[in-house]
């Protein structure tokens, strides 16, 4: 039996979750569910993706990953089951699936609501029914008709040359450290040893990091993060309100010797 995983912009001060919670339990008591994050910023499916994505591969293969935010947004009250990297993702039609994982659907499906099912709240009126019958193990076809048609929207890539890698801070964490969408092996494969500088705003840093506490107290750190990604901060501060940066700001790393 597999296990689902909840991740919503709910919040933790309604009953929203907890109803989604007791839909799933009513279709089978035996599941176990296991929540991600309630707190994502509201309608921010960008969010959303970043959690999701960082944390989804280490569930085992076959894990339902119930997602619901920005349920009203582009979907046009379209909901879905994808079986994206052996894993099953339910949620609405706005684009988070293939910001959640680039590889294509093996599967995809439009879950069946009937003109009876009360759509001010799809979590639990059609998301959660859904998820429980998939982790009891129907299949995608039993909870869905068979569809190709789904929203998809682009992230936001670096951009790489010999002389410079651009990005873009992604996500802002809950400590204010600014997390980019500079990827670790590229930045290895471009560097070969060369001087280097990292450019974010109006500071610059001139090493990467192994860990947090290399430097002293309220000084800028730049490291590679778990996963893989460069991620920019103040030891024991708030790098986004003291260093003015926030979702989307540029951050760039430029290497001496570009004819090398």
């Amino acid at each position: 039996m597999a296990i689902i995983t909840f991740m919503s912009d709910f919040g933790m001060s309604d009953h929203y979750v907890s109803a989604v919670k007791a839909k799933i339990l009513s279709v089978n008591p035996s599941l176990r569910i296991f929540d991600i994050c309630h707190e994502i910023e509201p309608f921010n499916i960008a969010h959303a993706a970043y959690v999701l994505k960082a944390v989804y591969k280490d569930f085992a293969k076959g894990t339902i990953h119930l997602i619901s935010v920005n349920s009203h947004g582009e979907s046009k009250n379209r909901f879905l089951a994808a079986k994206i990297d052996d894993h099953i993702f339910v949620g609405p039609d706005n684009g988070i699936f293939n910001l959640v994982c680039e590889k294509e659907p093996t599967m995809i499906a439009e879950l069946f609501k009937s003109e009876s099912t009360h759509t001010s709240f799809p979590a639990k009126n059609i998301l959660a029914k859904a998820a429980a019958m998939l982790a009891s193990g129907s299949g995608i076809n039993d909870v869905g008709s068979y569809t190709k048609e789904f929203i998809r929207k682009i992230d936001r890539k670096f951009r790489a040359t010999k002389k410079q890698i651009s990005g873009n801070v992604i996500r802002v964490d809950h400590y204010g450290n600014l997390i980019t969408n500079i990827e670790e092996e590229v930045f290895r494969i471009i560097h070969k040893d060369r001087p280097f500088y990292i450019q974010f705003g109006r500071e610059k840093a001139e090493k990467i990091n192994l860990s947090y506490d290399e430097i002293d107290d309220g000084d800028c750190f730049a490291l590679f993060n778990d996963l893989g990604l460069l991620e920019i901060g103040i030891n024991k501060g708030n790098a986004s309100k003291l260093l003015g940066l926030k979702y989307d700001s540029p951050v760039n790393i430029l290497f001496e010797d570009p004819e090398i």
